[in-house]
């Protein structure tokens, strides 16, 4: 029974409108025991507002029409009401952070309500866990803002990430390098697992808890590891988190997206974009670009996502190896991340390139063209844009790629290989392709800031404006063209941090 005395108790449930109280949450990981979560009590927030919403999501899982018309669903995206059949509860895990070991972490201003329609729902900001470690719980307006799009746009793009379900904000004041207003993101995930949860367990010798972890993620999420008779199924774990691993860098690293802070503890056992802290899109292609000011050493540079996913990967197998056994098995394990990530690098390139299928051509134009813009400091985002355009004509009067470029004899070169390589195809279904591969619009950082700004004012349209453009990125969208042109001048000042 719980002591309703426990600073940690969790409320009492909260009888809402009948369709909210009946909703069928299950708490699947909650129920692995105390040695994975903890309860947590509501710490309300004051008069709490809603900054936005995705309608989309709700309806995936099951929320009813309206939902976000009612009082019960601000309060319980707040955190200051407990749903009946949900909870809240924080998860323990452990990490390396910019390669040191931490030690225990845990979820510090996030809190698990439950699981509706298969996917977890974790509120972030609502609030002081056991294992908030002397900070507030909270997240600002600006932080949780830049999570809600960057989830949303990344699911747009077709990136494997956790989503967004809702902002909520409050008034009240919270501290950070200065005074700013409070909020809650609501985010989505099948689980919020990370590496650190492995290394936890693996770190502390609790090996009993290692295995239920492990059994847990690999019944509900993995189950084809236990399908080949007689195979360890924890190796077999290893391989498939290596290979999903592989496959979102090589996703990131063909759009364009700095992580930012990729410790272990930031690194899904589902292969997820997890933690949107200090992340940035791309503006000019510069591979050694540093995106967290926090990152003084450039440990997670652009160029070095790659390397830093392997390394994370040998903590996971670090961790895995009591329940492994063979040290020769578990190290060709980790190691087909590098295959992986090199075929699917190759696969991400040739669609962005009109081919449905790598092909040593389009590896020979992709080994000239990254240096080059990299010499140009070409906007990566436009480019790829123009160069989709340009393929359905091919056109020599046609100089929108060429003026990207300071060496436009260079380019020009280029663009007869890139012509050449496709001679024989249709021009038009070759543009259609890369129309579909190359997005019209990214999240860039100045974007972030003109949403923060108006929101700060109270002003939330442009944040549904902005939301609407990323949910789709591929489209034209010609009435909010502005969003797709190169980055302001003054973006260049923007500086974001871990505490972003």
């Amino acid at each position: 029974m719980t002591d309703s005395t426990h600073p940690w108790a969790p409320a009492p449930a909260f009888s809402a409108d009948p369709a909210l109280a009946s909703l069928p949450w299950q708490q699947r990981y909650a129920n692995l025991g105390p040695d994975f979560v903890a309860p947590v009590a509501p710490a309300p927030l004051p008069e709490p507002y809603w900054v936005g919403h995705s309608a989309a999501l709700a309806q995936s899982l099951g929320l009813p029409p309206g939902w976000a018309a009612t009082d019960s669903a601000l309060q319980a995206m707040t955190g200051n009401l407990v749903l009946k059949g949900s909870a809240m509860h924080a998860g323990v895990y452990s990490g390396h952070q910019f390669g040191v070991w931490a030690g225990q972490l845990g979820d510090g201003r996030a809190c698990l309500l439950g699981e509706l329609a298969g996917q977890e729902i974790q509120l972030k900001g609502a609030g002081p866990t056991p294992f908030s470690r002397r900070g507030d719980g909270r997240a600002v307006l600006r932080s949780a803002i830049r999570e809600f799009l960057c989830s949303e746009a990344m699911h747009g793009l077709g990136i494997p990430t956790t989503r967004a379900l809702c902002v909520t904000g409050s008034d009240a004041t919270i501290w950070r390098e200065t005074a700013e207003t409070a909020a809650v993101v609501a985010r989505v995930a099948p689980s919020f697992i990370r590496f650190g949860h492995f290394e936890h367990f693996s770190q502390r010798q609790q090996i009993p808890q290692l295995q239920s972890l492990a059994d847990f993620v690999i019944d509900h999420y993995y189950p084809q590891c236990r399908d080949e008779a007689g195979a360890n199924p924890y190796l077999a774990l290893l391989a498939e988190v290596s290979r999903k691993t592989a496959q979102l860098l090589a996703q990131w690293q063909a759009v364009g997206f700095c992580h930012g802070v990729m410790n272990s503890d930031n690194m899904s056992i589902l292969g997820l974009t997890l933690d949107y802290g200090p992340f940035q899109f791309l503006d000019a292609f510069a591979p050694g670009h540093i995106c967290n000011h926090s990152d003084s050493q450039g440990r997670y540079a652009f160029s070095e996502q790659p390397n830093m996913a392997y390394w994370n990967l040998y903590c996971l197998t670090d961790a895995l190896m009591p329940l492994i056994g063979d040290e020769d098995a578990a190290t060709e394990a980790v190691d087909s991340y590098r295959s992986h990530f090199q075929a699917a690098s190759q696969l991400c390139l040739a669609k962005k390139m009109g081919l449905s299928l790598a092909d040593p051509r389009q590896k020979a134009l992709t080994d000239m063209l990254l240096p080059m813009l990299a010499a140009d400091q070409v906007d990566y985002t436009i480019f790829w844009r123009r160069l989709s355009h340009w393929a359905a004509r091919m056109d020599d009067e046609d100089f929108s790629v060429m003026d990207l470029f300071i060496n436009r004899q260079q380019m020009q070169t280029w663009q007869y290989a890139f012509e050449s390589m496709h001679k024989g195809m249709g021009t038009t279904d070759v543009s259609a392709r890369m129309l579909r591969a190359n997005p019209k619009f990214v999240l860039r950082n100045y974007m972030a800031q003109e949403v923060i700004t108006a929101a700060q004012a109270k002003d939330f349209s442009v944040l549904a404006q902005l939301q609407t453009v990323l949910e789709n990125p591929f489209d034209e969208h010609p009435a909010h063209e502005r969003w797709a042109g190169f980055a302001p001048d003054w973006a260049a000042a923007i500086s974001v941090s871990c505490s972003s």
